[in-house]
């Protein structure tokens, strides 16, 4: 009889012990995030069959389109001026391995996150990847940071918020025609949530001592893809689209 009692008792300090890690360990914390699951397009640019956004009749410029590129808000000193003109006058015909950072918070390609307790992924569907580590860790020190087209992001959750600091983007105006021309010394904030079953606010302010006179803050609204349950990466390859009286098409494939 008393080593069943014995016995008991242990199963009971298991079980409690079991119960402690699954409400303080990484279980609890998985379950604490929030539930980013799905496809996600910019709200004022979710696209039509062709997988381009439709004209909006009410825009009045592409920052209506585009938050970011709504170029007339921004504060640019002389020198960012004098970038965007000098933009302006280029042929803009610059590649880069994808959209980079900030533009693929931007664009008409669609987006996916994978929140982890350690780690948030977020991806498009020209395999441009950010990783925001949200484990503790700081930013790198200056001298162990070199500019990337994606740039340097750590992140700390407040509450249901995710909220990002990145360093170290690539100049955006090397790759691509009118954008931001932004320099690599920009520091990014950025403040993601969800705002209801289908909706995530991502607000950015950005400050760069090299074009801009003061922070310039946009604010991005994502909505659920209807019927698409995974990303379709797009990888260049068996290309068929064609542009046909002003509109993307598919050309059929060939014999």
């Amino acid at each position: 009889m008393i080593a069943r009692v014995a016995r008991v008792a242990r199963l009971a300090r298991i079980a409690a012990a079991l119960l402690a890690l699954a409400l303080t360990g990484p279980l609890a914390a998985q379950g604490a995030l929030p539930d980013w699951r799905g496809v996600w397009f910019l709200e004022t640019a979710v696209p039509d069959i062709n997988g381009f956004p439709p004209p909006d009749p009410s825009a009045t410029s592409m920052g209506d389109v585009y938050p970011l590129l709504g170029l007339e808000t921004a504060p640019f000193n002389a020198e960012g001026q004098a970038r965007l003109a000098a933009m302006m006058a280029g042929q803009g015909d610059d590649k880069a391995p994808g959209w980079g950072y900030p533009m693929m918070m931007s664009g008409a390609a669609p987006l996916q996150f994978l929140v982890t307790p350690d780690e948030t992924l977020i991806l498009n569907v020209y395999r441009d990847i950010r990783h925001v580590y949200t484990d503790g860790r700081p930013l790198p020190p200056e001298e162990d940071r070199w500019p990337t087209t994606w740039g340097e992001s750590i992140g700390r959750w407040e509450g249901d918020t995710l909220v990002i600091e990145t360093v170290s983007v690539e100049e955006p105006i090397r790759y691509f025609f009118f954008v931001p021309p932004l320099s690599a010394r920009a520091r990014y904030v950025e403040r993601i949530r969800k705002t209801g079953p289908d909706r995530i606010e991502d607000e950015i302010t950005i400050e760069d001592p090299e074009t801009l006179t003061g922070p310039w803050t946009r604010r991005m609204v994502y909505v659920r893809a209807e019927g698409l349950d995974r990303l379709i990466h797009e990888a260049f390859t068996n290309d068929r689209s064609e542009v046909e009286n002003g509109v993307f098409t598919i050309e059929p494939p060939s014999d």
